[in-house]
């Protein structure tokens, strides 16, 4: 169509003559609202960038005698932050004479990360690093998660 006759379609229709492909022969145009147009690209700019950031790591830090409630508060945190896509890193601190009970200090590791099999899936076995044990969770994907210390999914 010739390109006049483009615009003044456009013009009767309120709407924008857009210029899709300038290379081509002939050249490609669209008739659209241009100002929503650049408002769903926008939006969908957001949408991947929150898309990319939805995969950070958060640590949950325990202690060698931790007390069960406090336990139980840290994996509800844990499971929190799987429930909304994060990774997990469970690291557990020795104090003065408590590395010399290394063995505590892994059961720990190991009962946490049982306690949240049910919503991820832990990445490498627990480290010894100096006086922390660290090991990684990744969360489940989001159709075999299951909650079981929060009564409801986290909100974004």
């Amino acid at each position: 169509m010739h390109p006049k006759e483009a615009l003044s379609m456009a013009k009767r229709l309120g709407l924008d003559l857009v210029e899709i492909s300038a290379s081509a022969k002939p050249p490609v145009c669209r008739i659209l609202d241009f100002g929503k147009y650049r408002y769903q690209q926008s939006k969908k700019g957001k949408d991947a960038k929150t898309q990319r950031t939805k995969n950070k790591v958060k640590e949950v830090k325990f202690r060698v005698r931790i007390e069960d409630h406090d336990y139980f508060t840290k994996i509800k945190r844990a499971e929190e932050f799987l429930g909304r896509g994060n990774k997990v890193k469970l690291t557990l601190m020795f104090r003065g004479r408590e590395i010399e009970h290394k063995d505590l200090g892994f059961d720990t590791i190991a009962r946490a990360v049982r306690d949240l099999n049910h919503i991820g899936h832990q990445d490498m076995e627990a480290r010894l690093a100096g006086r922390f044990i660290n090991t990684m969770v990744s969360p489940l994907p989001e159709n075999q998660r299951s909650f079981k210390y929060n009564d409801q999914e986290p909100e974004d």
